[in-house]
């Protein structure tokens, strides 16, 4: 096998492992179709707050998954076939954004997927460890600080360029191909969470961590 055949291989996994709408399919088990309730995405946020946290925190996991297991692979292929470090950097990069692209585009539901941030941790968990950590404190603090899961997400998108931006420029050692997946990440999250952003600013976005209101 190639450096090229499996650089192929390895992005056609990560779409299809991507693909796998784990939200949608959960809810399905319960009798529901969760695309009809709370936002109406298949991501694992709707599924918790749907579906409660005992499936919903198992959905999160399966998100992260289908977005590490496909880099994983594609390291070990690619490095098979004798190939240089910076290919396999650039065949692990574009295997995990075709992981994100194929949770935020599935093809089982008619190409309309989830917003990609769990399965974006997942594919940072195999490529970038600085990513994944700054975007995890960019989520936890905004999360925390104003309540909002979405607002959350937008920062840990950010988080992840400039964490990976700060670590290139510690070590002296820039990789633009690995920036530029969590640049381009950033922008689909920003373009995923459109009507977030709408309702943030409208101050119609619901919290977390509130009781709802008993019905009377």
């Amino acid at each position: 096998m190639t450096t090229t055949t499996a650089t192929l291989l390895s992005i056609a996994c990560g779409y299809l492992c991507g693909s796998v709408p784990f939200g949608y399919l959960a809810g399905r088990l319960k009798g529901i179709d969760i695309r009809q309730h709370g936002s109406g995405n298949i991501g694992a946020t709707n599924a918790i707050r749907v579906l409660g946290k005992g499936v919903g925190i198992p959905v999160f996991i399966l998100d992260m998954l289908k977005g590490w297991l496909p880099v994983w692979l594609a390291a070990g292929w690619i490095a098979q076939t004798g190939a240089a470090p910076e290919m396999i950097s650039v065949g692990k990069v574009l295997t995990g954004f075709a992981a994100v692209i194929g949770h935020m585009f599935t093809f089982w539901l008619g190409f309309k997927g989830g917003k990609g941030i769990a399965t974006t941790g997942g594919v940072l968990l195999g490529i970038s460890l600085a990513g994944m950590i700054g975007g995890w404190i960019g989520f936890l603090t905004f999360l925390f600080a104003f309540r909002y899961v979405s607002l959350g997400s937008l920062a840990a998108a950010v988080g992840v360029p400039t964490a990976m931006a700060v670590q290139m420029w510690r070590e002296g050692r820039w990789d633009f191909v690995l920036l530029g997946f969590g640049i381009v990440v950033m922008i689909l999250a920003f373009v995923r969470h459109r009507s977030n952003i709408q309702r943030l600013i409208a101050g119609t976005e619901s919290k977390a961590f509130t009781k709802k209101k008993p019905q009377p």
